[in-house]
């Protein structure tokens, strides 16, 4: 995932939001977000090539996600997947705090990561490209494939637009508004554009919070929250290579006229 926008505490009705784009090869297999077989509790997409997953939370009210951190120069292809990290919090019970510390005194492993695990009134981000956990008070956070709230034009962009949307247009769209805010395909100028070894040509294709290419793009556009009634909900929209909607998931618990999934 390349791009997430995440407010803590900044509605009543709804004390954790993500919002978050997903940019991948679209020759990579992957599965749509879904209730896991082997763990039914845990809502998220699986990665089919690596293992894990990128974004994804649980009945319970944990949730986590990771973005790659963009340096070529660093990068080991011999390296475990990232998508790991995600998926061993869902699976897991330790709190937050202690599961970042524990990737911290691991991260050394992996390429480089941004990571965000939290729960119902802890958040927390870790990243092996900076030292120590860092804990997340309430407001509006923004993660793309630098450290967290790197201005960059597509995450300082998208920040705004979700702000807004916090700040008027909830009564009348609801969550759905925040797909909107995912779906800018406006590049960057390039006097703007960040450097981070990977040729202007491609800091420009990149530079859009959603990207349509041919080969690498926004593969996915995720809505996930914590609501105050202790229910919780995660929507994903998939597009194909032209841009195009390729399929939806809607998930929330307690189900429409019914109780909560035992975990």
């Amino acid at each position: 995932m390349c791009l997430a926008i995440i407010a803590l505490s900044a509605l009543p009705d709804f004390p954790v939001i993500v919002a978050a784009n997903r940019d991948e090869r679209h020759a990579r297999p992957t599965a749509p977000a879904g209730p896991w077989p082997d763990r039914p509790d845990i809502i998220a997409g699986r990665d089919l090539e690596a293992g894990g997953t990128w974004l994804g939370m649980t009945h319970g009210g944990r949730y986590a996600l990771l973005t790659n951190y963009r340096g070529p120069a660093r990068t080991d292809p011999a390296a475990p997947s990232r998508g790991t990290l995600v998926e061993a919090y869902l699976r897991g019970t330790q709190p937050p705090a202690d599961y970042a510390r524990e990737v911290q005194s691991r991260g050394a492993r992996y390429n480089g990561f941004n990571l965000i695990v939290g729960e119902r009134g802890t958040s927390y981000y870790v990243s092996n490209r900076q030292p120590g956990p860092q804990p997340l008070a309430p407001g509006v956070y923004g993660l793309s494939n630098h450290l967290l709230d790197t201005p960059w034009p597509k995450l300082t962009r998208t920040r705004q637009a979700v702000s807004a949307w916090l700040r008027g247009a909830v009564a009348a769209e609801g969550l759905e508004g925040l797909f909107a805010a995912l779906a800018d395909r406006t590049p960057a100028a390039d006097a703007d554009l960040p450097d981070t070894g990977i040729g202007l040509a491609r800091e420009r294709l990149l530079s859009s919070p959603f990207i349509v290419d041919p080969a690498y793009g926004t593969r996915s556009s995720t809505v996930l929250a914590l609501r105050g009634d202790g229910g919780a909900e995660l929507h994903e929209i998939r597009y194909a290579s032209d841009g195009s909607p390729a399929g939806r998931e809607d998930w929330s618990w307690p189900p429409a006229g019914g109780d909560m999934p035992a975990p």
